[in-house]
């Protein structure tokens, strides 16, 4: 840690994140770079300290090795709440943060959405109405309905928080299970098989780990109610596609919703594309309006830290992946 680090915004707006630095640290010269293929070079050359990373090109080209084998770089600032593109690193010598939160309220207005569009079926409607048909549909309420909430850090609890106001009823898995204020039952992931088989809807909130990698499996599918919901805003790779497909195929739930997926962008000819209860969006879930500067601020907040020789806020355990 220095006083005046070397910094690198590594954004594909770098001007919005260049202007929140020059407002927070105006003393600090602060280079920005807006390519996946030009940081290695940068980081060399600017002896870099510290940077703040945005994933903007997806992950296969992503330059982790130039930040995690650096001999400069002592902290990645991820703009995100997602590391697993980072790989793994040795956090003797490298400090990883996250911006864990700075999408919560809006991951968790889409899964809230995700459900209302269900008990609603406002698919089912949008269709009549471009046939022109009058009548039929039928509506639920998702008051009295359980949701079990698959990883409970900021976006699963502000995912329960909303549904809680909802009226429905809460359940929880985390890898430390402790009492919680808005939701009514929390578990171990040990529980995950039997709690699948009381939700109504069921939302993914976890990072992508070995350990949660194929989470929604062919267990996970079988164990669920014939009218469950998923709703996966969590990392490609936690849902396996393939037995998601095969309870699509066999009626074994009533839907999903996916903001994420195995390869991105989801090819065109992915089987996913041609279901009528299956609602695709293009990860984009936690992206909206001034994300990025909320971002960049929390990043600057702690980047005064950094400078004082205080602790980060949101350090990521590799381990843990959070």
């Amino acid at each position: 840690m220095s006083p005046r680090p070397s910094v690198i915004l590594h954004t594909d707006r770098p001007a919005t994140a260049l202007a929140v630095l020059k407002e927070t640290h105006p003393d600090l010269v602060v280079h920005a770079c807006d390519s996946y293929a030009a940081l290695p070079e940068l980081i060399g050359r600017v002896a870099a300290e510290v940077v703040y990373s945005v994933r903007f090109d997806g992950t296969p080209r992503y330059p982790r090795q130039a930040l995690v084998e650096s001999p400069t770089v002592k902290w990645v600032s991820i703009g995100g709440s997602g590391t697993d593109h980072l790989g793994r690193w040795d956090p003797e010598r490298l400090v990883v943060t996250n911006a864990a939160g700075v999408a919560a309220g809006m991951l968790a207005e889409y899964a809230l959405g995700a459900m209302l569009s269900f008990s609603l079926d406002l698919r089912g409607f949008e269709r009549r109405q471009q046939a022109r048909l009058w009548g039929g549909g039928r509506v639920e309420p998702i008051e009295g309905k359980t949701v079990l909430i698959i990883g409970l850090g900021k976006t699963g609890t502000a995912v329960a928080s909303r549904a809680q106001a909802m009226g429905m009823r809460t359940l929880g898995i985390r890898a430390r299970p402790r009492s919680m204020p808005c939701l009514d039952e929390v578990h171990g992931p040990d529980a995950l098989l039997t709690l699948l088989g009381r939700a109504d809807f069921i939302v993914g909130c976890v990072p992508l780990l070995p350990s949660t990698r194929g989470l929604f499996g062919k267990a996970a599918f079988a164990a669920m109610k014939l009218s469950a919901v998923l709703i996966d805003i969590s990392r490609g790779g936690v849902v396996d596609e393939a037995a998601l497909l095969e309870a699509l195929d066999g009626k074994r739930i009533k839907g999903a919703a996916l903001d994420v997926f195995a390869t991105e962008p989801l090819p065109a000819d992915h089987p996913l594309w041609g279901y009528d209860n299956v609602a695709i969006t293009p990860h984009c879930a936690a992206v909206y309006e001034s994300w990025d500067v909320k971002s960049v601020r929390m990043f600057a907040d702690n980047l005064t830290r950094y400078r004082s020789g205080e602790p980060l806020e949101n350090v990521v355990n590799p381990e843990r992946g959070y």
